[in-house]
Parts: C-alpha cells; structure tokens; sequence
C-alpha cells in the first residue's frame, strides 16, 4: 500500500487508541487467570490479534467484540499448542509467550514469525528460562523459529538488557512458576516498560520484591482470578498526533492520555515543548500548539519507539538534533536508525548515524518518494513529514499501520490532513 501525503496542517480534536503493549499484558494475564476476565478499549490491531491468538492457542477462550474483550483464563496451566504458533509481527507477543511456554507440564510450544520477526533476538531470554529450569532452543541462532517446554522451576538467572521485553516476560511469567525466581536485568534499556509490567503485578495483587533495577525476587505458585481492566491510551501512537501538532502552524487536542500511566513515551510532550511548541493540560485534553522547532538533544534510551517521529521533527527544526542512547532502535522491527537515516535523505535532508543514535541537520525536508521499510513507525513518521514538505511523501509498505495504528488515517484526516492510500503497483504480485 502507498500512503501519499500532501502538505497540510493539523488542527483540531482526536482521540487515541487504547495501548498496544498495555493490551498484549492484558490479554497474557488474563490468560493466566482463573476465570473470566473483561478488557475494556483493546487495541484491536494486528499486533493485539497476534496475542489473542497465541494465548487462544495455549488454552484461553478470547471473544473479541469491538470495545471489550472477555478472556476465559487457563488458571497458570497452558496446554501445549498442536499447530506452530504464529507471532506475526509482534514481537512483544513471541517474547512474552515464550515464557508462558516454560510453564508448560507437557509437550512444547514451536514459534514463528514474519520475516522482520525473524530478525529479532530472542537467545539471552531463551538462555534465562533454561537457567530456571525450562527446555528452550532456537534452530536459527537465536532467533526464531523456537521451541520452548517446561518446567519453570525458578532459581535466579541473569538476563540480558539491550530490550526490556526479555525482563518484562521474566516478571510476567514468574509468579506461576513452582519455587521462587530472582530475575537481575544486566545494563537494563527501555525501563517505564519494566514499570509498566510491575504495574500490572500491582494492580493485580501478585507478590514481588525488588532492588531498583539490578534484581526483582518474585514467589512461584501465586494464584490469579479473573478481572476487569480498561486500557489506557497509546502514548506510542499518540506520538504521532503530537508531532503533528507541533510542526509550524499546527494545533492539535488530544483526548483521554493519561499523564500518570507508565508509559515511557510520554515524555513526547516534554521533547516537543523543549523545541519550541507550546503544551497545554487541562480538562479539555492535551493541547499542542506548533511553532517555529529549534533542534536539541534527547536521550531516548528509555523511549526508542520515539526515535522515527523525532528524526522527522529535528528535519524540520532549526539547527541541529541529536538523538542518543538508544542502541536497541537498530533490533526493532527494523533498524530504525538506519531506516530514518535514509528517509531523510531520500526526502531532503541530511542525517548522520551513530551507534547508538543518529544525527539531524534541520532546516527543513523537500519531500518526495520515500520506502517505509514495512515498519508501522517508519511510516507513520513519514506520513508526519508530508505534511510539512513543500512536495509532499508518499511512502510505500503502508499497510504497517494495521500492526499498532489501523486508524492513522482517518485520525489525521480528522485533524485536516490531506492523504490517500492506495495499493502498490506490485500488490498481486
């Protein structure tokens, strides 16, 4: 699909779609629960469906209507899938579920993905469930495709930090093991998501200690019954709104985020207003008001995901923005760093990678044809980018947006951007 964008300004009022890593929680706690459990405002997106159907496949009934789901739990004792189970893009969901699959009293669990998927590391969290007593193995090095059984016996295990996800599936998975497991994270990245799954512990009465960030001692056996929860807005998606409301001449209000959730990419709100927008709180919703940006430097160690929308932001800004310490945007679906590197030259600018981040020179984009490298930020963050330059973008693998954002579109539309899909010309090929 192309996604074409022509210069245009955003203004007005949008709501936000529910939190797709709150969801993937949501749907795997459920599913570890003893009964029934109700999830209010889901995102239903590729990303949330891939979770619902591993977890369906371990055991749990999921009935998914428009704005709630309800999850008939498997009580902390999956069964062993018959079919491969299929992770799609969600590379949250295959690293959560793996360690669901070291729950398992019989048989093994086989995962695959998409071909970014693939690309994905998934060893050091294989390693640490062995360390605990599980069966995991990779036929690719590491990656997928995997095999994953059990049993969780617990113990302690050392686990790699480089993507909080391995951390995340430790936490949520390890009250159900048999004896106690004290997980310590080695140079943790992307910590407010950590926050985010202790979160969930909390809201859901399960047991754990910790100290800060080097080590987290959970109690095996814990029980969970059902619940009812109401997901929050996706500060990730909102991200784009943001910015689009940032750039020159924007005016954009954003309805029902919440300012105290965990979720690390709030911290959108403070980027923009340190290059030059103005953000306003009240009851009304968030309000981003666009001015003239003037570029800076961000540490986006604990918020990678930011790194597409704030390299187009920094294209448009006066003088230079540095985006820094995220050396885990390169083992997204794409290597981000490089995929925006590209994008902006391709569409005007000039940009410079690092290791662990990338360099802009502002002063504004020219526009034109750009590949979105099938990656739903990379997209989006472009799509962002035509509204703003003189020529407009199209960008190509738009159908990404279905993995976290199926609506984009008709969000931007709302706020008066002027875009189009189309299929590409070698859509049937």
């Amino acid at each position: 699909m192309i996604l074409s964008i022509k210069p245009s300004i955003a203004k007005g009022t949008s709501g936000v779609p529910g939190s797709k890593s709150h969801s993937i929680r949501a749907v795997a706690f459920a599913s570890l629960a003893s009964g029934r459990s109700v999830i209010l405002n889901p995102l239903d997106s590729a990303d949330g469906l891939s979770a619902a159907s591993v977890y369906g496949s371990f055991g749990a009934e999921i009935h998914k209507e428009k704005e709630a789901w309800s999850v008939e739990g498997f009580g902390a004792r999956p069964e062993a899938p018959q079919e491969v189970l299929d992770v799609g893009n969600s590379g949250t969901t295959c690293r959560m579920a793996l360690g669901t699959a070291a729950l398992l009293r019989e048989g093994e669990a086989r995962f695959d993905g998409d071909s970014q998927t693939r690309k994905r590391p998934m060893g050091p969290l294989l390693d640490a469930l062995s360390n605990l007593g599980a069966r995991a193995q990779s036929t690719g090095g590491g990656y997928l495709p995997v095999t994953v059984g059990g049993p969780w016996r617990g113990g302690r295990t050392k686990v790699d930090g480089t993507t909080s996800q391995f951390t995340s599936s430790l936490l949520l998975n390890a009250p159900f093991g048999e004896e106690t497991t004290t997980i310590e994270p080695i140079d943790l990245n992307e910590r407010p998501y950590v926050e985010m799954t202790l979160w969930w512990l909390d809201r859901l009465g399960l047991e754990y200690e910790r100290d800060e960030y080097s080590s987290f001692t959970v109690p095996g056996g814990q029980a969970l019954s059902g619940f009812e929860v109401t997901v929050p807005a996706d500060w990730s998606s909102a991200a784009f709104l943001v910015a689009a409301g940032a750039l020159p001449g924007g005016d954009v209000t954003l309805k029902g985020l919440d300012l105290d959730d965990s979720q690390g990419d709030k911290e959108v709100l403070r980027f923009v207003e340190e290059m030059g927008a103005d953000v306003l709180v009240s009851e009304a919703g968030i309000r981003i008001r666009g001015k003239a940006l003037r570029g800076g430097e961000f540490d986006l160690n604990a918020t990678p995901d930011l790194l597409p929308v704030m390299a187009v932001l920094g294209a448009f800004a006066d003088g230079e923005t540095r985006l820094l310490n995220t050396p885990q945007a390169r083992i997204k679906e794409t290597d981000r760093i490089s995929a925006m590197r590209e994008v902006i030259e391709t569409l005007g600018g000039e940009a410079r990678e690092l290791a662990d981040g990338i360099i802009i020179q502002g002063g504004g984009l020219r526009g034109g044809v750009a590949h979105g490298f099938g990656d739903h930020r990379i997209v989006m963050s472009a799509a962002v980018a035509g509204l703003a330059a003189p020529e407009g973008v199209s960008v190509d693998t738009a159908e990404a947006m279905a993995v976290t954002f199926p609506d984009f579109c008709e969000h931007m539309a709302s706020l008066g951007a002027d875009m189009e899909t189309r299929d590409s010309p070698d859509a049937d090929l």
